[in-house]
């Protein structure tokens, strides 16, 4: 009997490491030469679309990059955010927290998947949520940051429903902890956090986003003590009491289209514009990460691209789980 309670706890035990350590099955199905044998030219036709949009306007940047990121926070990373409301439907586009999301993000994707049509060896061959992934890596390198393998083989998805995006975006008034928490649930640690919130060095972003930090902190501090008391005056000169809310402002006041670690080096400065972001060198778990990135382009360019190869994991749709639209706007 004892060697039969051994033998079972010793089962128990593999199967619950077994558990634990199994790789998310879709993600591992993953590859970046996935589209060689069907669309060989996937990624040359998708970079040319980006470069044309680039050249149209720079907002492209930012606007690639904050879809893909709000894409994979909700649902996975499988376009859901791209597809338009129904009248039985409201997408996640037409939530609070994506109405901002600007309309070059969306039509990048859009005109590369026209693009990737238009070539018959590629019709409707390429999914939606590979297109952005692939749109997102290109955006990075053409404002200055690192080129990377993406992986690809991800499906669209099924489902897109504003409801689903209450509370799975970051807030911009969020501490070390919230980030740390929200990031977790996607098996992203905090040194992803940390890299991917870099993203910023390329934003804009709304007055209203911050305007508690430079008129109403605190009965005791209306400014809030860790921002910068020049970089305070700069943002109250850019964004008054009654500024019209359609005002956006550089998230980089230094190198704001350029995509580097200049980010890191404006929060040593206190000129993070968030809470979210200045949160980051004013908690001494994460300052450390800031340093380190602030005086090391080339330790940063590396941490982003392992985060944003995680990011791109995240809820991945397979087999049944999806497919491929014939229009990135709408489900087939």
């Amino acid at each position: 009997m004892g060697r039969l309670n051994l033998l079972m706890a010793v089962v128990l035990s593999i199967y619950s490491v077994g558990v634990l350590f199994m790789p998310n099955l879709a993600s591992a199905q993953l590859k970046t030469n996935y589209y060689a044998n069907t669309c060989p030219n996937v990624e040359s036709i998708v970079r040319n679309v980006v470069n044309q949009k680039f050249q149209q306007t720079f907002v492209t940047i930012p606007a690639v990059l904050r879809l893909f990121f709000h894409d994979c926070f909700v649902e996975g990373c499988d376009a859901s955010v791209i597809v338009s409301s129904t009248p039985g439907n409201t997408a996640e586009k037409d939530h609070p927290d994506n109405l901002s999301l600007a309309g070059d993000g969306f039509d990048t994707v859009i005109k590369a998947k026209a693009a990737i049509d238009s070539n018959s060896r590629c019709k409707n061959k390429v999914s939606c949520a590979d297109i952005l992934a692939l749109a997102t890596r290109d955006v990075i390198q053409l404002s200055g940051g690192p080129w990377y393998p993406v992986e690809l083989g991800r499906l669209d998805g099924f489902t897109s429903k504003a409801s689903n995006v209450e509370g799975k975006l970051p807030k911009p008034t969020f501490n070390l902890n919230q980030l740390n928490s929200m990031f977790a649930s996607h098996g992203l640690n905090q040194s992803d956090m940390i890299a991917l919130s870099a993203a910023h060095s390329v934003g804009f972003s709304h007055c209203s986003k911050f305007a508690n930090r430079i008129y109403n902190f605190s009965p005791k501090n209306p400014i809030d003590p860790t921002l910068n008391k020049q970089y305070a005056a700069q943002l109250q000169g850019m964004c008054p009491r009654n500024v019209d809310p359609r005002i956006a402002i550089n998230m980089d006041p230094k190198t704001p289209r350029t995509f580097d670690n200049a980010y890191f080096k404006n929060l040593q400065q206190g000129m993070g514009l968030f809470t979210s972001d200045q949160v980051l060198y004013t908690d001494g778990r994460s300052k450390g990460t800031v340093d380190i990135w602030a005086s090391n382009s080339k330790a940063f360019q590396n941490a982003f691209v392992a985060a944003m190869t995680k990011l791109g994991r995240v809820g991945v749709k397979t087999g049944r789980n999806g497919n491929i639209r014939f229009d990135c706007g709408r489900f087939n």
